[in-house]
């Protein structure tokens, strides 16, 4: 079975609908998903509306680019050690 991608966006107006009162089940039948689906999206993404969802993933993203940048930098340091410890 096709694994279905759902933005936050949608994600955050499921939540919203289930907080207005809609039933899980009616929620979870429109979207496609199971019930435990749901109330793990509901764990993640509690309280949060969709400009702090998009301040989150800018800020993930930021992360993970530093993150790659710092493990490149270490790298190319250990070489230049590698070379320096060689010449002498």
């Amino acid at each position: 079975m096709p694994r279905k991608q759902h933005n936050e966006e949608q994600i955050i107006a499921a939540l919203k609908q289930y907080e207005a009162g809609d039933k899980t089940a009616d929620i979870c039948r429109k979207l496609g998903v199971s019930q435990a689906t749901f109330y793990m999206w509901k764990k993640q993404y509690a309280g949060l509306g969709v400009q702090e969802l998009r301040e989150l993933r800018n800020l993930r993203e930021e992360n993970s680019r530093l993150k790659r940048i710092v493990a490149d930098l270490t790298l190319d340091r250990q070489i230049l050690q590698e070379v320096v410890s060689k010449k002498s």
